[in-house]
C-alpha cells in the first residue's frame, strides 16, 4: 500500500509538473507574438529594435524575477540545494517558470507603446525595476493574499478580488505602466503636424497578423494552464477564451470597418478581457465580454491617437490597460449566478481591485520612468529617431538589398 501511495504521488506530481511546464512554454511562445505584432506595426527602420527589445526584456525579466520579484510576490527563493528544488518533480521550479512568463509580459506590453523613440539601455533598466519590484508587489497582493488585502475585501464585500489569469494583474497593469511611459516619452517626431494626425502606416501586415495568431494560440496556455494543476484544468476556461476571442474579432471587424490592424487586435482585446473571469462565466457572458472589449479597443485607439494626441504606437493602453480593466469589472458582472456564471464574486471587490491595480501601475510607471528620465534620459535624439532605432542602436537594418 505504501508503494502504491508513493506511485500515485509521483504520478500526480509528475502530471502537474508537465501540465504547468506546457503552459509555460505556450506563454513563452506568446513573446514571439508580441515581437512580431510590434515588428509588423512599426516602420521598417525600427523592426530590428522591436525584435531586440522583446528578447532582451525577457532575459532581464527572468533575472529580476528569479532573484527578487518572485520572492517579493510569494516569499519563495531558490538559494537552496538542487536536491531540495527537485522535490515533487521540480514543480516549484516550473511554477516559477510559468509565472515568469506572465511577469515578462509586462515589459513586452510596454515595448509596443514606446516603440520607435525609446532608448534601449534605459528601457532595460526600467524592465529590471518593474519586474523586480513594481509588478510583484501587486501580484502578491492579489495572487498570494499579501498584506491582508484579499482578506479585507472578503470581510467587507463577501468575496475576494478574482482575477483567474491576469486581466488586471498582468494586462491592465502593463497597459497603465505603458501609458505613464508613453506620456513621459512624448510623441514621435512628425506624428502630428498643425494639430492633425499624420499616418505612419504599418510596415508589414503579414508580420502583424502572424504576431496576432501566435498570441491567440499561446493564450489558451495563458488561461487554461492558470489552473496550475491538471485536476484544475477546465474546458469552461478554454471555451470562454474561444468565444471571447471570437467576440472581440467580430466587434473589431464591424466597428473598425475592415481595417486589418483593428481586425487582428480585436481577438487580443477579447482575450485580455476574459482572463479574469474565464473560470466563472457562462460562454455567452464571455462572448459579450469579448465583443465589448473589441469595440472598446477600436474606439479607444482612435480617440487616443486622434482626439487626445497620445502617441501609443501599438495601442497597448487601449488594448491591455482599458480592456484589462473591463475584464476585471466584467468578471464581477457575468461571473454572478444571476448572469449564468458560477458565482462567488463581488462587483464591489472587482471594482476596488481593478482600481487599485490601475493606480499602482500608473504611479509605478511615473516613478520608474520619471526617475530614469531625470537621471539618464529615455528618448533617442532627433537625429537617431530620424534614421531609426535599427541603425542608431543596433547598427544594422532589417533587410539587406545586396
Amino acid at each position: 500500500m505504501e508503494n502504491l501511495n508513493s506511485a500515485v504521488d509521483t504520478l500526480v506530481h509528475g502530471s502537474n509538473t508537465l501540465f504547468i511546464l506546457m503552459g509555460a512554454v505556450m506563454v513563452l511562445a506568446m513573446h514571439a507574438g508580441f515581437a512580431f505584432l510590434e515588428v509588423g506595426t512599426v516602420r521598417l527602420k525600427n523592426q530590428v529594435n522591436a525584435l531586440s527589445k522583446i528578447l532582451s526584456d525577457f532575459a532581464i525579466s527572468a533575472l529580476a524575477y528569479f532573484f527578487v520579484g518572485y520572492w517579493i510576490a510569494y516569499g519563495v527563493n531558490f538559494l537552496q540545494p538542487a536536491a531540495d528544488l527537485a522535490t515533487e518533480n521540480g514543480y516549484a521550479l516550473v511554477k516559477f517558470f510559468f509565472l515568469l512568463t506572465f511577469a515578462a509580459a509586462i515589459p513586452a506590453i510596454i515595448s509596443g507603446g514606446i516603440a520607435e523613440r525609446a532608448r534601449f539601455g534605459p528601457q532595460l533598466c526600467a524592465t529590471a525595476l518593474i519586474v523586480a519590484f513594481v509588478y510583484p508587489f501587486f501580484e502578491g497582493l492579489v495572487w498570494n493574499a499579501n498584506f491582508g488585502f484579499q482578506d479585507w475585501l472578503k470581510a467587507q464585500f463577501g468575496a475576494t478580488f478574482h482575477d483567474f489569469a491576469g486581466s488586471v494583474v498582468v494586462h491592465a497593469f502593463g497597459g497603465w505602466l505603458a501609458l505613464a511611459a508613453v506620456l513621459l516619452l512624448g510623441r514621435r517626431n512628425g506624428r502630428y503636424r498643425d494639430g492633425r494626425l499624420v499616418a505612419f502606416a504599418p510596415s508589414n501586415i503579414p508580420f502583424l497578423a502572424a504576431g496576432s495568431w501566435t498570441l491567440i494560440v499561446g493564450w489558451f496556455g495563458f488561461n487554461v494552464m492558470s489552473a496550475q494543476t491538471l485536476a484544475g484544468a477546465s474546458g469552461l476556461v478554454a471555451v470562454n477564451s474561444l468565444l471571447a476571442m471570437v467576440g472581440g474579432t467580430v466587434a473589431a471587424l464591424l466597428v473598425g470597418r475592415n481595417d486589418p490592424g483593428f481586425l487582428h487586435n480585436g481577438p487580443l482585446a477579447g482575450l485580455v478581457a476574459i482572463c479574469a473571469g474565464s473560470d466563472l462565466m457562462h460562454p455567452i457572458g464571455a462572448l459579450v465580454t469579448g465583443m465589448v472589449a473589441g469595440a472598446l479597443f477600436v474606439w479607444a485607439f482612435t480617440a487616443t491617437q486622434v482626439r487626445w494626441k497620445i502617441d501609443d504606437v501599438l495601442g497597448v493602453w487601449p488594448l491591455h490597460g482599458l480592456c484589462g480593466a473591463w475584464g476585471g469589472i466584467a468578471c464581477g458582472i457575468f461571473g454572478q449566478q444571476a448572469m449564468g456564471g458560477i458565482g462567488g464574486v463581488s462587483l464591489a471587490s472587482q471594482a476596488i481591485g481593478t482600481l487599485l491595480g490601475v493606480v499602482l501601475a500608473f504611479a509605478g510607471g511615473l516613478l520608474v520612468y520619471g526617475a530614469i528620465k531625470a537621471a539618464v534620459g529615455i528618448r533617442l535624439t532627433q537625429e537617431q529617431e530620424y534614421y531609426g532605432a535599427d541603425l542608431s542602436i543596433h547598427k544594422i537594418g532589417a533587410m539587406s538589398h545586396d
